[in-house]
């Protein structure tokens, strides 16, 4: 027997044979599952995720060797086991991505942004710095691309410095965005002239590969991060803050409490990204859309009924590279 952080009592790795099921989830146990997932990340089970969230947790009841969701509710412990709560979250994370998905909203970007942050500087209005939040980063993908289309447009050769942060509530996510290495097959994602001067093409052990180039990865830093927790970063001025296909797994008051934090650490003449099946209309009225899911502050001579100030930020730890 082995023995949990936490001291409960688990079976060796692998004693439960592949072949055996754990005994049918009880309601009961299903609405416990519900409870700890929405109070642990903000993420909404409804009623017809069940089949989901068994096939997806059966897995890990047979790695613990465990045949019951009850034993599995005891060895989580309301949350207090981390390091499981963690690899629970990870099963029910949807780690779905592309490079340079929805491109409408990196044309916009081009289009728009971009030659008026240009501008500026030239013009001394701002620094030439450029701070992205990607703050639901998956496996990576989301991040090196916005650092692609940064680069190729801010060279750091002309004294411009990027900093990308890259969060995500998946630890394993995040391990395999800090590697940047992914199936070849999706470098039919990426624009040609960006492929070609950003990712490199594995050989030997690593054919089959492509990995992220050392000046893409100079250009953004990783952490774990939880929506719905305290540690907001302290950076409040962020060029644009991607949060994209996420806030659709919330309910409502959730949704419109991370909205409005996002919102908050967007700077004055920033914005904020979300995916383009999700929408805060009526969630926030200090906001104005530009393209499909793109949002800025609204300026103050608009009228506005308002939502106060954001709440305070903490501190995401480490500095950037």
């Amino acid at each position: 027997m082995a023995t949990s952080r936490h001291g409960e009592a688990v079976r060796d790795l692998g004693a439960l044979p592949p072949h055996m099921a754990a005994r049918p989830i009880t309601e009961r146990e299903f609405r416990a599952f519900r409870e700890l997932i929405h109070r642990l990340s903000g993420i909404h089970l409804v009623q017809e995720k069940k089949v989901l969230l068994v096939g997806r947790l059966n897995r890990r009841l047979r790695i613990l060797g465990l045949s019951s969701f009850r034993e599995y509710l005891d060895v989580l412990d309301g949350g207090k086991n981390e390091l499981e709560a963690a690899q629970m979250l990870d099963c029910i994370c949807t780690n779905e991505t592309h490079f340079f998905r929805e491109p409408q909203q990196f044309e916009f970007l081009e289009r728009e942004a971009y030659p008026r942050w240009t501008r500026a500087a030239n013009a001394r209005e701002r620094p030439r710095h450029i701070k992205v939040w990607s703050a639901a980063c998956s496996t990576g993908e989301e991040p090196y691309s916005v650092a692609m289309s940064l680069l190729s447009h801010f060279p750091l050769q002309a004294g411009w410095t990027i900093d990308i942060l890259a969060t995500d509530l998946s630890t394993f996510a995040i391990a395999r965005a800090v590697a940047a290495q992914w199936p070849v097959d999706k470098a039919s994602e990426i624009p040609e002239r960006l492929l070609r001067r950003f990712m490199l093409r594995g050989a030997g052990a690593k054919e089959g590969l492509m990995a992220a180039g050392q000046e893409l990865r100079s250009v953004v830093r990783f952490r774990r991060f939880n929506l719905i927790g305290n540690s907001y970063p302290s950076d409040r001025d962020f060029d644009v803050v991607f949060c994209r296909n996420v806030i659709i797994y919330f309910d409502a008051p959730t949704k419109a409490e991370v909205v409005s934090r996002l919102i908050g650490h967007v700077g004055p003449r920033g914005y904020l990204v979300l995916g383009h099946a999700e929408s805060i209309q009526g969630l926030d009225a200090r906001v104005l859309r530009h393209a499909p899911a793109i949002y800025s502050h609204r300026p103050s001579d608009e009228p506005s009924s308002g939502r106060g100030s954001p709440p305070p930020a903490d501190e995401i730890t480490g500095a950037p590279r």
